[in-house]
């Protein structure tokens, strides 16, 4: 089972933020409101995007480090009906590896993603059709 070279269309950086929930402290919670109140940051989700972008950079060499030794894509990785396909055309299997978003397009089947996809490792977030999702439940990581 080797690992596909994919076509620079399968590869692009961006997507869509998600939603995440924390749960914090009243006071935690109380001295955000402060720097708040107090005109430091706009909101309380712009704070804490905020610590957590200084904290991804604080650590961002270890972070590139694991990304290049693990082979993950850094980004986006979509694949469309016509990608996998292609993948299935050439007798290949995929390998997924991403830290971002990777996302399945919602015309592919359960059938084909099981012929194509050999394994999913996702850090970060994977869109699927639920069907999708679930036939590839044994291979997701």
């Amino acid at each position: 089972m080797k690992k596909s070279t994919l076509p620079d269309t399968m590869r692009t950086k961006g997507g869509d933020s998600e939603k995440i929930t924390i749960n914090l402290g009243p006071v935690d919670l109380g001295q955000i409101d402060l720097l708040v109140e107090e005109g430091f940051y706009s909101n309380r989700t712009d704070l804490i995007r905020t610590a957590i972008r200084n904290q991804l950079a604080l650590h961002a060499h270890v972070v590139q480090e694991t990304i290049t030794r693990r082979a993950l894509v850094l980004g986006l990785q979509h694949f469309s009906r016509q990608d996998l396909e292609t993948v299935q055309a050439a007798h290949e299997r995929l390998n997924i590896q991403v830290l971002g978003l990777a996302s399945i397009a919602a015309d592919v089947s359960p059938e084909l993603a099981l012929a194509t996809i050999e394994s999913v490792v996702v850090l970060g977030a994977f869109h699927a059709s639920p069907a999708v999702k679930t036939a590839l439940a044994g291979r997701i990581r």
